[in-house]
């Protein structure tokens, strides 16, 4: 698993592209070995309870009676009390709680409960075998050696489905008015299989206190290195009219020693990864960064086989065992059991999810989703959730990372309502002091109980933290990954950009550097300095930061001022933004690309960011513009004189809102995590003329709303509304200038057909739709669908046009548009017809590479240019 960051703001020359491509291979190569290898040694560690009151221990295995088959996810817990364990996939577990219990009871679905004696304050090992369940099935007679199709129509599990599909909105939760409830949530992730060879070397011989050598996964004892573990404490509340939820954050501890990437909101990640909120009453349950399908989806006879299986009675109630399985193995879909109450609810009491191994999801080996229920007010409320899954590079062997999270849920108020004032706060609320470390206060509100080997976790972390040579491990470890190696109250870096190479300034060196918190918390320097040996030029970027909220600027939330000075080469009207993972791609073009430009820019910045995930940054920028190679900028009045360089003044508003974002932190980035609520940016400039030797007034506007749309079994689509409006009479440089992509790479958010600085226009509309079937159709091809390829659609339209006023065939005072020359392209106004391109591509090829065939609809008769192209993309997830 790696996370990778990506600044659209981030602007780059081909130089450093090409530096990017070198570093990325040295990069990647090293990354992925020391990744995995620090992984190994950066591991969780966490203390036992300590508490003064005298504890009770209980462990032991769970069998099957009549086979003697070990029992999984049996629930565990001290009679009379909220403390419970589930024993893991060997049958074993493990339960311990501070006070005296002289009972505890083993309980599951299709069981007989067990009650046995123990002895109270003392460690005690019990080992208990539950009997089956009597059973009543209809006879079974088989009349034919033929299998019989299998149907909806007559089909009496179809039938139980249907009402339980019926019923679901009296019993899911959200059916009531108000509801509280309290949640525990523990995540933990480790990595296993790790080969004897290290394990045994010299290098690991002083961490081996690390290891947990009892986990159990997938049915075997393996050795592993926890890596994070996360413990949170949460109040919640909900009202249905109007709809509100509040998340109170009462109490959390955490240990990560993948903090060496620098990833804050690593947890949050891991969270939806693992299912923060998986809800088998809903139609699609998001997990895995997936979008499954529930098997209580309103439309799920269309997609499951339903079998009833065993009816299952106890003192309380009666049960029917539903067991499911895709109509086709390579869906999102899941396959296991339902239990289904017989009360007249038809309610979930218990449910188990899996997939089975020809699941289009790269790197997972397994999944298991076990959720149990319980009956209060006549309802079935949700009590214990536990997600685990594991992932590797290879689908059956080889160092694995597996991760699980468990959610226990508790004291449930059903119609209590606060007061109208509370739900007018915020969604999400953290209590001041949320940070316990205390190991006593675990133990006494922690409703679910450690292994032996989670309670040793923290404590082992900190003593690996203060080791020496552990601290040198995850310095190189941080200068790798992030890309800025720490010397003090400095930062070395970024180390990607030492060296680039591009036509205009043939081989480039880079040297530079940032302060930290350490230097000062206030000001931040963030300089670096260039040299090119084609162009024979210095160039530099000087950045000071005065943070107003004692943070660093390239954390969230921001509040800063900025003052920067920036001398660098750059292509015209180009975001040139690189995808890490694309970086070597992105160094090869077609046609020629001689068009170049010296910006010299002077700005000072105000930057905001809120809680609710609304920023803004208002600056004033002096620009300067040096066309360079073929570039030149020609006066269209009759004496054609030639201009050096175009200044500009102005001053800019950037507006964003991303409701209900989740974050990932990076070094200087932050990645956000999809979601289906929309991202709105607005940006608003106005530049004055002769302040500053400004040229020209004008106005400007450019706004654009994304938002991805899960389409449930049908995947997922991306859609981008853009459009800018220019008011003023500008030359050329100063309008918008089509972002374009020229690199065999694919550029989601550039037109991929396009060449740089074809096309310029002050006033335009467009949209850009990508859609993932996620290998709906190619998982049904027979021939096909062991690939896992996966299938994408895009289509991009853009329309607008070119006043008169600013178009120098029809206005004096202007620049000439850039004439093609030796393959290379002009410049060319939008015209009334819309720029329409469309592409289809295949991804998931080796599980990771992605071809686009792209075609372009018109302007074909533009110099250079052709219908028809094929674009790569690395893009390796899940």
């Amino acid at each position: 698993m790696a996370f990778i960051f990506w600044n659209p703001s981030t602007r780059l020359t081909p130089a450093m592209r090409m530096m990017t491509a070198f570093q990325s291979v040295y990069k990647l190569k090293k990354l992925s070995f020391l990744y995995f290898i620090f992984i190994s040694l950066s591991v969780s560690a966490q203390q036992q309870s300590n508490t003064g009151d005298k504890s009770t221990q209980v462990s032991g295995r769970i069998t099957d009676a009549a086979s003697g088959a070990p029992l999984s996810f049996i629930r565990v817990n001290f009679t009379g009390s909220s403390y419970s364990t589930t024993s893991d996939n060997h049958g074993n577990y493990s339960l311990s709680a501070p006070g005296s219990f002289n009972q505890v009871s083993y309980s599951s679905m299709g069981y007989i409960p067990e009650i046995r004696k123990i002895n109270p304050g003392q460690v005690n090992n019990v080992s208990v075998k539950l009997r089956y369940t009597e059973t009543q099935l209809k006879e079974v007679k088989i009349t034919s050696a033929k299998s019989k199709r299998y149907r909806n129509k007559g089909n009496p599990a179809v039938e139980l489905i249907q009402q339980v599909i019926d019923h679901k909105e009296r019993n899911r939760m959200q059916s009531s008015n108000y509801l509280q409830y309290d949640l525990y949530e523990r995540i933990g992730l480790s990595v296993f299989n790790l080969s004897n060879k290290f394990l045994n070397g010299r290098f690991f011989s002083k961490y081996k206190f690390m290891l947990d050598t009892t986990s159990k996964i997938n049915g075997q004892t393996q050795t592993s290195l926890p890596v994070f573990f996360s413990e949170k404490l949460f109040q919640n509340y909900y009202r249905k009219d109007p709809s509100k939820s509040i998340q109170i954050l009462n109490a959390q501890k955490q240990t990560n020693i993948l903090k060496f990437i620098d990833t804050t909101g690593l947890d949050i990640y891991l969270n939806r990864l693992y299912g923060n909120s998986v809800d088998i009453y809903s139609n699609n349950i998001f997990i895995i960064n997936r979008q499954f399908l529930s098997p209580i989806a309103n439309h799920a006879p269309d997609f499951y086989k339903f079998f009833i299986t065993d009816t299952v009675k106890t003192t309380a109630e009666k049960l029917i065992e539903i067991s499911f399985t895709p109509r086709n193995k390579g869906d999102l879909l899941f396959e296991g059991k339902l239990y289904v109450t017989m009360d007249g609810n038809y309610a979930v009491k218990s449910c188990e999810l899996k997939v089975n191994k020809e699941i289009n999801i790269n790197f997972m080996r397994s999944l298991n989703i076990q959720q149990d229920f319980k009956q209060d007010s006549g309802r079935y409320f949700l009590v214990k959730s536990n997600v685990r899954a594991d992932f590797g590079l290879l689908k059956e062997k080889g160092m694995g990372v597996i991760g699980e999270r468990t959610a226990v849920f508790s004291n449930y108020k059903l119609n209590a309502p606060q007061p109208d004032a509370f739900y007018a706060g915020k969604s999400e609320q953290v209590i001041e002091n949320s940070n316990q470390a205390d190991t006593s206060y675990w133990a006494h509100h922690r409703p679910d109980t450690l292994n032996h080997q989670q309670a040793k976790v923290y404590a082992h972390v900190t003593r690996l933290e203060n080791m020496p040579s552990f601290k040198r491990t995850t310095w190189i470890a941080s200068a790798l990954t992030g890309g800025y190696a720490n010397i003090g109250p400095v930062q070395l870096g970024p180390l990607g950009s030492t060296y680039a190479y591009d036509t205009q300034e043939g081989s480039r060196l880079q040297v530079g550097g940032r302060t930290t918190p350490q230097f000062n918390s206030t000001i931040y320097l963030e300089d670096h300095i260039a040299y090119g040996f084609r162009d024979q030029q210095v160039k530099y970027n000087l950045n000071t930061y005065f943070s107003l909220n004692k943070m660093s600027p390239f954390r969230y939330p921001r509040d800063y001022f900025k003052v920067s000075y920036r001398y660098d080469a750059d292509l015209p009207g180009q975001s040139l933004t690189i995808i890490p993972e694309q970086a070597a791609l992105t160094s090869f073009s077609t046609g020629k690309t001689d068009y170049w430009l010296y910006n010299k820019t002077y700005t000072v910045a105000y930057v905001r960011d809120f809680e609710n995930h609304f920023s803004f940054n208002i600056a004033f920028r002096n620009w300067n513009q040096q066309p360079a190679g073929t570039l030149e900028f020609l006066s269209n009045n009759a004496d054609h004189n030639i201009i050096h360089s175009l200044t500009t003044s102005e001053v800019e508003l950037n507006m964003r809102y991303a409701p209900h974002e989740q974050i990932i932190q990076g070094t200087q980035e932050r990645h956000t995590i999809r979601s289906r609520y929309p991202i709105l940016n607005l940006q608003v400039s106005h530049a004055f003329k002769d302040v500053f030797n400004g040229s020209y007034a004008y106005n400007n506007i450019t706004a654009n709303i994304y938002k991805r749309f899960f389409l449930s079994q049908l995947g997922y689509s991306d859609i981008t509304l853009v459009g800018s409006i220019t008011t003023g009479k500008v030359p050329f440089p100063l309008l918008s200038i089509l972002r374009a992509n020229q690199s065999i790479a694919y550029d989601p958010d550039a037109y991929n057909k396009m060449n740089y600085l074809e096309f310029v226009s002050d006033h335009y509309i467009g949209l850009n739709l990508t859609h993932s079937f996620s290998g709906f159709i190619l998982n049904k091809i027979p021939l096909i669908r062991h690939l896992k390829w996966r299938e994408y659609l895009s289509f991009k339209v853009l329309y607008g046009g070119l006043r008169n006023e600013n178009n120098p065939l029809f206005s004096k005072d202007l620049y000439q548009f850039p004439v093609g020359s030796n393959g290379s392209n002009g410049t060319f106004s939008l015209g009334d017809t819309p720029y329409i391109e469309g592409g289809a591509g295949i991804g998931n090829i080796f599980k990771f590479l992605r071809i686009d065939v792209i075609k372009r609809f018109n302007y074909l008769d533009h110099p250079a240019v052709s219908a028809y192209g094929v674009k790569l993309s690395f893009s390796p997830h899940l």
